[in-house]
């Protein structure tokens, strides 16, 4: 395999694979068991990320990579393998979570700063060593009537800048994610905020990589699509497609090789529905996928329930959604296929 970033950011996004996004913190994984009743140990968290990495079809035929919380990434499955050598295995790239949480920032209520910089270049050391050679990086951006501020904006863009820069000096490929909420409080904005706020987010982001000096041809964009809030849904599918293609056209620079979308809070079938139509409306400058947590995983955990005996079952429902989402990375994803695993 390619050391090269641009070589390693293009296997990443190409030939119809995405990535699977299973860096929930220990918090956040608890959440997703409780829904389950099911008591979050480092054993449940092992057997849970196990029955994915574990299913053959889906990681050797739809996804590209998986991105670890750092505890999955030194883990290893219930035989001892590690869990990297189980995801190479497969034709899949070990990737990091390096970010270690979006936290209110001082001085600008209800609007955050993601921290983690502290430290981060002899982290990343740490992690390519251990095999991750790509990693992720989440800045937070509110968006109502009067949010987000600028001041906010270009802090999180330069927080993503910095990571970036040091990504590349360690030989790892940064994953840039600045998310425009969709889900986040108050959630009632309609779909032209959304492309105002997102267009000029990701303006200052590319200003704040160029300063930085990141290679463009060795990263990904992980962004928002452009759609309504949680609270005022009302687009159509072929409108989100329309308006989030027309934003990425007018800031993401030809030289990224990819970008791969988050769910942000859509519901599974919108989030496919949504890639495919994107994909489909041709002429694009970059290769355009899936980075999907919930949106790959949610059938598959209630399938799974916490119990060895269902692992089949949590595998068929998790390789039929990745199998959807590659067909939507073709942009070749039609209702009818969305039968049941």
């Amino acid at each position: 395999m390619s050391e090269r970033l641009e070589d390693i950011a293009v296997q990443m996004v190409t030939g119809g694979r995405g990535l699977l996004a299973a860096d929930e913190s220990t918090s956040t994984i608890k959440k997703r068991f409780d829904a389950i009743n099911l008591e979050s140990t480092e054993t449940s968290r092992r057997d849970y990320r196990e029955m994915l990495f574990r299913s053959d079809v889906a990681m050797k035929k739809y996804i590209s990579g998986v991105i670890l919380f750092e505890e999955t990434l030194f883990q290893k499955a219930a035989d001892g393998t590690p869990f990297v050598d189980i995801i190479r295995a497969a034709g899949a790239i070990p990737g990091i979570k390096v970010d270690t949480g979006a936290k209110p920032m001082a001085k600008y209520p209800a609007e955050t700063i993601t921290e983690g910089l502290d430290g981060l270049g002899e982290r990343l050391a740490r992690y390519y060593e251990a095999g991750a050679r790509f990693a992720k990086w989440r800045g937070v951006i509110a968006i109502s009537s009067t949010l987000p501020t600028r001041g906010s904006v270009r802090a999180n863009a330069q927080a993503l800048a910095r990571y970036a820069a040091l990504c590349q000096e360690a030989g790892i490929v940064p994953i840039v994610e600045p998310e425009c909420l969709m889900d986040g409080k108050p959630g009632d904005h309609n779909i032209d905020r959304c492309a105002e706020v997102t267009e000029s987010t990701l303006r200052i982001v590319f200003e704040e990589l160029a300063d930085a000096r990141v290679n463009l041809e060795g990263m990904i964009l992980k962004p928002n699509m452009v759609i309504d809030g949680k609270n005022a849904r009302k687009a159509s599918v072929a409108e989100v497609a329309e308006r989030t293609v027309k934003v990425l056209k007018a800031t993401v620079p030809p030289a990224v090789p990819g970008i791969a979308f988050l769910s942000g809070g859509q519901t599974t079938e919108e989030a496919t529905a949504h890639l495919s139509a994107i994909n489909a409306s041709g002429d694009l400058p970059w290769f355009v996928t899936f980075s999907y947590g919930r949106a790959l995983q949610d059938s598959a955990l209630k399938a799974w329930n916490g119990k060895q005996e269902n692992v089949a079952a949590g595998q068929r429902e998790f390789t039929h959604r990745a199998e959807m989402n590659s067909l939507a990375a073709k942009g070749n994803w039609k209702k009818d296929l969305e039968k049941a695993a």
